[in-house]
């Protein structure tokens, strides 16, 4: 079974593992380890000391505050919420909902409808990085992309102890 250090999870997270690399780690049996790595990388990478327990997007972590609670928190630092709240709804949010908006990101006549579906971009309050697009139609609700079971994860399936935990 391959092991892969932090050099190789650091490569594999920019995206700059030649094809054959790649291809190798996906098909291979995964090493028990390489989650503690890929977290240990993220961690390196951000400028607080809040334990990430699970990457929910590019640029967002549920992390463990100091007081146990479960928080999704930016790269940058920004606190959205309680990872059981919708973080979108604590983002800044552009929605391109007119033929003008659209034709910043699509070529004119390759847009689609406003009328029938509008793009919503969520961006970072402290960074402004975009954080994710959705398209949808204009009535859609602000849906939450999934519920973590963050116990059941790392004592069941990773069986591993929390970070920042003893």
């Amino acid at each position: 079974m391959a092991k892969y250090d932090k050099k190789m999870i650091g490569e594999l997270i920019d995206g700059n593992l030649e094809f054959y690399q790649l291809k190798n780690m996906m098909s291979s049996h995964k090493d028990k380890e390489r989650f503690e790595i890929y977290l240990s990388v993220l961690q390196d990478r951000v400028p607080w000391d809040d334990p990430i327990l699970l990457p929910i997007g590019e640029h967002l972590y549920i992390v463990q505050k100091e007081s146990g609670d479960r928080i999704v928190k930016c790269d940058c630092g920004h606190e959205f919420c309680d990872y059981k709240d919708n973080w979108k709804l604590h983002a800044n949010i552009f929605v391109r909902d007119t033929e003008e908006k659209m034709n910043e990101v699509y070529p004119k006549l390759m847009s689609p409808d406003p009328e029938w579906q509008v793009l919503r971009e969520y961006y970072c309050p402290g960074c402004a990085s975009q954080l994710e697009v959705e398209a949808v139609t204009p009535w859609y609700p602000v849906l939450k992309d999934f519920d973590p079971d963050i116990d059941t994860f790392y004592n069941e399936w990773l069986q591993i102890p929390l970070p920042g935990k003893a």
